[in-house]
């Protein structure tokens, strides 16, 4: 088994973080990736194969209940039909997606910025502070977001391939580098 450390540097705003990293931790973030891909999958696909799936009393009901910071928003979402309408299409659906571009590695920032967004939601929506502001949807968004960072499309998935595949003559990535946000 070969492994050594990689030296990390970043600065944002004046402020650097840097530190090494073990060229082991790719098995830990493709296993992140895998994990979040299964559960997202597993939760559309339930919901697809229900066909029974519906915001609407969720949106109306469960954040006012639970005291959330944005209640009204939700219950204003929840009483615009044509936007129930969506939501009941683009949650399940949208979770079978994300599972598919995690766990195939294709798209994979895309797929975890939307991830990353749904789990935004749901912890304005599940509000649930009474044991601090860090709750499993908080740290599913962070997941996520750790997932595109690290560019887990690229660890034993089709991003690495996606990116090398060639357009007139050059990589994607070079010739579209857009396309760098979406990949990885």
């Amino acid at each position: 088994m070969s492994s050594q450390e990689v030296e990390l540097r970043s600065t944002i705003a004046g402020f650097t973080a840097e530190g090494k990293l073990h060229t082991l931790s790719v098995w830990f973030i493709l296993a992140l990736r895998l994990m979040m891909g299964l559960a997202f999958l597993q939760s559309g696909i339930d919901k697809v194969l229900s066909g029974e799936f519906s915001a609407s009393g969720y949106l109306v009901n469960a954040p006012p209940a639970n005291g959330s910071p944005v209640a009204d928003l939700f219950v204003q979402m929840g009483q615009t039909s044509w936007f129930v309408e969506f939501v009941n299409v683009a949650v399940p659906w949208g979770e079978v997606l994300i599972g598919l571009g995690l766990l195939v590695g294709g798209f994979t920032r895309l797929a975890a910025f939307f991830g990353a967004f749904m789990m935004l939601l749901f912890y304005l929506g599940n509000w649930e502070i009474s044991h601090g502001y860090i709750n499993g949807d908080f740290a599913y968004m962070l997941v996520f977001l750790s997932v595109a960072a690290f560019g887990a499309g690229r660890i034993l998935g089709l991003d690495k391939y996606i990116e090398q595949y060639e357009v007139g003559g050059q990589p994607l990535v070079e010739r579209y580098s857009w396309m760098r946000y979406l990949l990885g």
